[in-house]
């Protein structure tokens, strides 16, 4: 999934087999923009945890849906002048408000206002989590949507309830939707179109849910009334295969056993010549048109760095205050140090150039060590940014710049306070000038 993305790595000792193409168009001519069309939902849940969820699904508008608005009222031309403005001011409400479109899609209203939390914070739910990162990928009006083993750490009410709500949003959006599982419960397997099944890297079945079961039976597996189909199908690729066995049909020697066994049969079966035959198909027309007037004008992001830059610095300000313990202990230590510096330097011989120097080096040295502080909190957001940079939230300099632009305020804090104590308890000279010469060295 990663692959079909285009978020996955391809490094030079790494061969890629066959061609991804998009409404016809190669993967490698559009790759920096495939995150606009394709969105990938990750396996694990990477969240800032003092934000809200309604929070962290608007900062999702805001870099990935912008401009969608206007995007979507060009599209408004066939009807009478009124007609068309009021179906452009709908759509404009429509996408101001989408992120209470996609709260109440996944029934997130009862924690919308909720920190996510993580291991040591108490947040959401682990369903509501889940529900979370799928929601962040739906802004931006997709046309796939990549879902990568979203069971994981669910229940499976859980799970039938995030998967149903994708169907729907599937059927209503007309999008496509691809989800893997690796042990679906009965009612999630029913709520799929298509089932693909695979094994060992071979294609063991691809097609339609409805006829999997009598295809495996045509190869001489029988699944039993009482045996559930995704229990059954999952143990075809395993020694369990044996239980289902009958007489193999006319033509068949023996039952296929290898994952290898059963591609080799998938591939000579009426399930993949028509398979096959829709996607040689001469391409709809209209699918082409979509591709001018849809794919070609979008960029690589929703909004200039410039404007990123802005959002980003908002967003690492609030997650930087909402750190009570660690704001709370920079204050303390900073003032404490700031005593202590002063206290040792008490009133110094301001004619000692040796010894005001070494006041100097230490204070500029506190400061810029006591900054090393930050490194745990950026390695802790480093999955967060790969992620979403991953799918074009905003620009590698964006981030940059507005973290170090939400870093300003407190660090001025700790300047004035420090130096302060450490200036005046030093006897440094009582004139503004020096005093904040000495503030901004």
């Amino acid at each position: 999934m990663k692959m079909l993305s285009a978020q996955f790595p391809v490094e030079s000792n790494i061969t890629v087999e066959g061609e991804i193409t998009y409404n016809g168009v190669p993967q490698k001519d559009v790759i920096k923009r495939v995150p606009q069309f394709v969105e990938y939902v990750p396996q694990s849940d990477k969240h800032f945890a003092t934000l809200t969820v309604r929070e962290t699904l608007e900062y999702a508008h805001k870099f990935i849906g912008a401009g969608l608005a206007e995007k979507g009222a060009e599209t408004f031309t066939k009807g009478t002048v009124e007609q068309n403005l009021a179906a452009i001011e709908a759509a404009k409400a429509y996408y101001k408000n989408y992120p209470d479109v996609v709260i109440g899609q996944l029934g997130l209203q009862n924690c919308e206002n909720t920190i996510i939390g993580n291991a040591m914070l108490r947040g959401v739910s682990g369903g509501e989590r889940k529900r979370v990162t799928t929601g962040e990928m739906e802004f931006g009006m997709k046309y796939v949507s990549l879902m990568d083993e979203i069971s994981t750490g669910l229940d499976s009410a859980a799970t039938y309830d995030i998967i149903c709500t994708q169907r729907s949003i599937a059927k209503t959006l007309h999008k496509a939707v691809a989800i893997s599982l690796l042990q679906p419960a009965p009612e999630v397997f029913e709520l799929f179109d298509y089932i693909l099944i695979m094994n060992e890297g071979e294609v063991m079945y691809h097609g339609p849910r409805e006829a999997v079961v009598p295809y495996f039976e045509s190869l001489g597996f029988k699944c039993p009334a009482d045996r559930d189909i995704a229990d059954y199908l999952l143990d075809l690729g395993t020694r369990m295969q044996h239980q289902y066995e009958v007489p193999p049909p006319m033509g068949m020697t023996k039952h296929p056993r290898a994952a290898s066994e059963f591609a080799e049969a998938f591939v000579n079966s009426r399930v993949y010549a028509d398979l096959v035959g829709m996607i040689e198909a001469p391409m709809d027309p209209e699918l082409k048109k979509h591709m001018n007037e849809y794919m070609d004008p979008v960029k690589q992001f929703r909004r200039s760095w410039f404007r990123n830059i802005g959002a980003l610095s908002v967003r690492h300000m609030t997650i930087l205050w909402r750190n009570k313990a660690y704001v709370a202990s920079r204050v303390v230590m900073t003032c404490f140090m700031g005593l202590i510096y002063g206290s040792t330097f008490f009133d110094v011989d301001p004619t000692d150039v040796q010894v005001m120097l070494g006041v100097i080096f230490q204070a500029v040295l506190f400061m810029s060590l006591s900054q090393a502080s930050q490194i745990p909190v950026f390695m802790e957001a480093r999955e967060i940014f790969y992620k979403q940079r991953g799918a074009n939230f905003y620009q590698t300099l964006s981030y940059v710049v507005g973290y170090s632009i939400a870093l300003i305020p407190p660090s001025l804090f700790e300047i004035i306070i420090f130096g302060s104590l450490v200036y005046w308890m030093c006897g440094f000279v009582a004139n503004a000038g020096a005093y904040i010469i000495y503030l901004v060295l």
